[in-house]
């Protein structure tokens, strides 16, 4: 059975967000790295606007979550890509309202993003 252990230490800055500074899982069978979501869906298009994207991106980490015998409740890392950091504060509300009140170690980078219609991308590790 999964142990997991979320880490915030008293001497360093504490998580604003949803999130965990570290995570620590033990005893676990297995671990899924799901390669960066993409805002396209399986019909190949890309909603218009930030938040439709986001919401898609998180439906498509839920797909291969399921693909893979797994949920939403597995995850213990996610690295979100931002093509401009004014999305900052929208991506946190959607992550949030995906995770609820999962918090797994994560990291949000703005970046060039692969196909310029893209506002965001996440990639994600899950474990059980």
């Amino acid at each position: 059975m999964l142990k997991r252990d979320n880490i915030n230490a008293l001497n360093a800055p504490q998580p604003r967000g949803g999130y965990s500074q570290a995570v620590s899982i033990e005893d676990f069978r297995r671990v899924l790295f799901i390669s960066g979501q993409i805002p396209v869906n399986s019909d190949e298009v890309v909603p218009e606007g930030f938040e439709a994207q986001a919401r898609q991106v998180w439906r498509n980490v839920d797909a291969q979550l399921k693909a893979a015998g797994m949920s939403k409740t597995d995850i213990v890392k996610v690295t979100t890509y931002l093509a401009d950091r004014q999305h900052a504060i929208a991506n946190r509300e959607i992550r949030n309202d995906y995770l609820g009140s999962l918090a797994p170690a994560m990291t949000v980078v703005v970046a060039g993003i692969f196909d310029s219609a893209w506002l965001i991308e996440v990639e994600v590790t899950a474990a059980q």
